[in-house]
């Protein structure tokens, strides 16, 4: 279970932002997850329940999810499509000569605080 891990880096890294701004106390993170990323969202919120309750600043705040949907780029016939519906081969002209350009990023958006 990787979230765990994941986990460990948000509340590290807003922990810091927290500090460097004097937060007392954080209502909710709001992330980015790439629907290709790798990362399930229901773990991760499990994990992030657990950890943050051992976190004073935390205590209590919302992990709140926005999905990146993955698109795919063809080389050969420069347009774009949904990388989960088609996978690696483009619906357009059946090229394999493609590309993920976005999907698979994780990253923190917004921390709200109280």
């Amino acid at each position: 279970m990787h979230e765990l891990g994941v986990v460990f880096y948000i509340v590290r890294d807003v922990k810091k932002v927290a500090e460097e701004n004097n937060v007392e106390k954080v209502h909710s993170v709001t992330i980015q997850l790439g629907e290709v990323s790798g990362v399930v969202f229901e773990l991760l919120e499990d994990c992030w329940n657990w950890a943050a309750k051992k976190e004073p600043i935390l205590a209590g705040a919302k992990l709140i999810c926005e999905q990146v949907d993955a698109i795919t780029y063809c080389e050969d016939c420069q347009q774009t499509y949904p990388t989960v519906q088609y996978g690696k081969v483009c619906p357009h002209c059946k090229s394999e000569r493609t590309y993920l350009l976005q999907g698979n990023e994780f990253s923190i958006k917004e921390i709200e605080v109280v």
